[in-house]
């Protein structure tokens, strides 16, 4: 069973910087297309950014204006998501979420396997 674990997250000033972290187990991870995706109180979830499976190539929101960063490392089994010059509107749930077909979509449907999540909070 393929099982992932955000972690990273936490409260920071707006105009701060986080870097979530996601350890996968129990798969193969370099044949995942991988993604991070948010979820704010009271809204659905929200698709950030997808890597394909050896991280050649990204796929990111266009409202996000170059803010954030999805990276992976294979020989780690690890997917991660630099966040830099944070607002208080990113404030959510984020999770990562692995694709068995490594196709890098912005669908969430797409995705078979889920993190629980990690609380981002950024204070204005």
């Amino acid at each position: 069973q393929v099982h992932l674990v955000e972690s990273g997250g936490g409260l920071v000033q707006a105009g701060g910087s986080l870097r979530l972290s996601c350890a996968v187990s129990g798969g193969t991870f370099s044949t995942y297309a991988m993604g991070w995706f948010r979820q704010a109180p009271g809204k659905g979830r929200e698709f950030l950014a997808s890597i394909g499976r050896s991280g050649g190539g990204t796929y990111y929101a266009s409202f996000l204006e170059g803010r954030f960063t999805i990276s992976r490392d294979n020989a780690k089994n690890t997917l991660y998501l630099q966040m830099n010059r944070l607002k208080h509107e990113d404030t959510a749930v984020y999770y990562c979420a692995a694709e068995k077909g490594g196709d890098m979509s912005g669908i969430d449907s797409m995705y078979d396997y889920w993190g629980q999540g990690t609380q981002v909070t950024v204070s204005s």
